[in-house]
C-alpha cells in the first residue's frame, strides 16, 4: 500500500538531504585531519556539532509545538545551505594552505584560522539541524497513519543510510580528488533542494481528537517542563531515553575520532575511508527494511535486546582489529542493530506522545540521547590523548572502541528486563493506540 504523495516528497527531501550528509561524512573528517593532527582538536568538531543538542534541544521543542512544523523545516534548511556554502567558500579561498587530500598526514601545524571557522559554522549548523530534527520526526505522523509509521520509518532510515553512507562517502572521495571545497558545494545544494522539496509538501490539518485541551501559550519553560515532566513519568521512554544517552556516549568516544583510527591502526586511503563509511549502509538498509518483520517475529522489545548484544559485541571487536576490511564487516553489523533500535524506539514514541506534547518530549528524549553525544566525543579525545603517551599511538585509539563495548554489554544487562515486549505494549495499549496497531505480537 502506498504511503502517500506527500510522504513521498518528504522522503525524497530527506534522501538528497542525506545525500549531502553522506558527502559531509568524508569530506569534513578529512577537512579536519589536513587541519590538525590533534586528537583532542579533531575530537572538537564532532563536540561543536552535537553541542547544540544540550543547550538547544529543549527549547527547540517548545517552537516545534509553537509553529507550524513544515516551515521550520524549510527555515532550518535554508540556512544549513547557506551556512555550508559559506564554508566551501572559505575552503575555497585558502585551499592554498590546505594540502591535498591524498597528503594530510605530513601535516604537523595547525590552520587556525580556518579551524575556528569550521568549529563556528559546525557549531551553527548544529543548532539548525536540532531544530530540522525535532520538526521532522513531529511531523511524520502528520503525513502518515499511525498503523504504518514503523514501515514509514524503515523506509525513510534505509533511504537515508543509503544516500548518507553507500554513495555519499564514494561520492566525496571523487570529489575530493578535486579539492576540499567541491564537496562542500555540492553538501550546500542539497539542503536547498531538500529545503525546496519540503516546501512543496502539503499537510491537511487533522481535527483535534474528541475532548481534546484547547491549551494556551504559556512561558517556554513552563512548556518545555511539561515535556520533561511526561517523559520522566512515562517508565518506557524514560528507560529508552536514558538508554539512548548511554549507548550515544559511548559510540562518540570511539566515532568521533574515526578518522585518526582509520588512517593511523587500519591504515586507509581516503578511498579505502569512503569504503569503510559505505559499508554500514549495506547493514542499515537491512535493518530498515526489515526491522518491522523482525519485530513481529521477536516482539519489540526482543528486537531491542538484539540491538544492544550485537552492538556491544562489535563495537569492542573493532577496537581489537587492524583490518578496515574487518572493521567494515562490523561496521555494518553495528548500523544494522542502530538502525532497527530507532526503527523501533521512534515509531514507538510516534503512537505514544500525545501530539500536542510531541515536540516537546522529543526535544526532552534528543536531550539525553543526543545531548549525550559530544560528552562521549569529549571524552573520546581526553582519553587518547592521556593514553598517547604512556601508551602507544595504536593502543589509545584502540582503546575507546574496546572501552564503549565492555560499557555496552552492561548497559544490555541492566535495561534488558525493562524493554520487554509486554511492557512495551502495555504502553501502546494504555496510550489508546493498542486497539489499532498491529506492527508487533500480542505480548508473549
Amino acid at each position: 500500500m502506498s504511503l502517500g504523495p506527500q510522504y513521498r516528497k518528504l522522503f525524497a527531501a530527506t534522501t538528497i538531504s542525506n545525500l549531502g550528509d553522506g558527502v559531509g561524512v568524508v569530506a569534513y573528517p578529512w577537512l579536519a585531519s589536513a587541519i590538525t593532527r590533534s586528537p583532542l582538536l579533531i575530537a572538537l568538531v564532532a563536540v561543536a556539532q552535537r553541542l547544540p543538542w544540550l543547550f538547544f534541544t529543549l527549547p527547540a521543542g517548545v517552537i516545534t509545538d509553537r509553529h507550524d512544523r513544515r516551515t521550520l523545516m524549510v527555515g532550518a534548511n535554508a540556512v544549513r545551505a547557506v551556512l555550508t556554502f559559506a564554508v566551501a567558500a572559505a575552503v575555497l579561498a585558502r585551499q592554498g594552505t590546505i594540502p591535498a587530500p591524498d597528503e594530510v598526514e605530513q601535516v604537523v601545524g595547525t590552520e587556525w584560522l580556518l579551524y575556528v571557522a569550521v568549529i563556528v559554522a559546525t557549531l551553527l549548523l548544529g543548532v539548525c539541524e536540532v531544530l530540522y530534527d525535532n520538526s521532522a520526526q513531529t511531523f511524520m505522523p502528520a503525513i502518515v497513519e499511525k498503523p504504518e509509521l514503523e514501515r514509514a520509518n524503515g523506509r525513510m532510515y534505509s533511504a537515508e543510510l543509503v544516500a548518507n553512507q553507500f554513495i555519499g562517502p564514494p561520492l566525496a572521495s571523487v570529489l575530493l580528488l578535486v579539492g576540499f571545497a567541491l564537496p562542500l558545494f555540492f553538501d550546500a545544494a542539497t539542503f536547498a533542494v531538500s529545503a525546496a522539496l519540503v516546501f512543496a509538501t502539503v499537510v491537511t490539518p487533522r481535527p483535534p481528537a474528541a475532548g481534546a485541551e484547547i491549551v494556551e501559550r504559556r512561558p517556554w519553560r513552563n512548556e518545555a517542563a511539561e515535556g520533561f515532566r511526561w517523559l520522566w513519568r512515562h517508565d518506557v521512554i524514560r528507560t529508552l531515553a536514558i538508554s539512548l544517552g548511554v549507548l550515544n556516549l559511548l559510540g562518540a568516544m570511539s566515532t568521533g575520532l574515526i578518522v585518526l583510527f582509520a588512517q593511523e591502526v587500519l591504515t586507509t586511503s581516503v578511498t579505502e575511508f569512503a569504503l569503510l563509511s559505505t559499508a554500514g549502509a549495506i547493514g542499515g538498509v537491512v535493518g530498515g527494511w526489515t526491522a518491522s518483520a523482525v519485530s513481529k517475529r521477536l516482539g519489540s522489545g526482543g528486537t531491542l535486546a538484539l540491538t544492544l548484544w550485537g552492538g556491544a559485541a562489535t563495537s569492542a571487536l573493532t577496537g581489537f582489529t587492524s583490518s578496515w576490511l574487518i572493521a567494515a564487516l562490523l561496521t555494518s553489523i553495528y548500523i544494522y542493530t542502530a538502525i532497527m533500535w530507532n526503527v523501533i524506539t521512534v515509531s514507538f514514541r510516534q503512537s505514544v506522545i500525545p501530539d500536542r506534547l510531541l515536540g516537546r518530549v522529543n526535544s526532552v528524549y534528543r536531550f539525553f540521547g543526543w545531548g549525550a553525544i559530544p560528552i562521549g566525543g569529549l571524552l573520546g579525545g581526553l582519553l587518547v590523548a592521556a593514553l598517547d603517551g604512556p601508551f602507544s599511538r595504536e593502543v589509545a585509539l584502540r582503546a575507546p572502541w574496546i572501552i564503549a563495548g565492555v560499557a555496552q554489554l552492561v548497559l544490555a544487562a541492566l535495561v534488558g528486563r525493562k524493554l520487554t515486549t509486554a511492557r512495551l505494549e502495555a504502553a501502546r495499549a494504555a496510550s489508546g493506540e493498542g486497539n489499532v496497531r498491529a506492527v508487533t505480537p500480542a505480548p508473549r
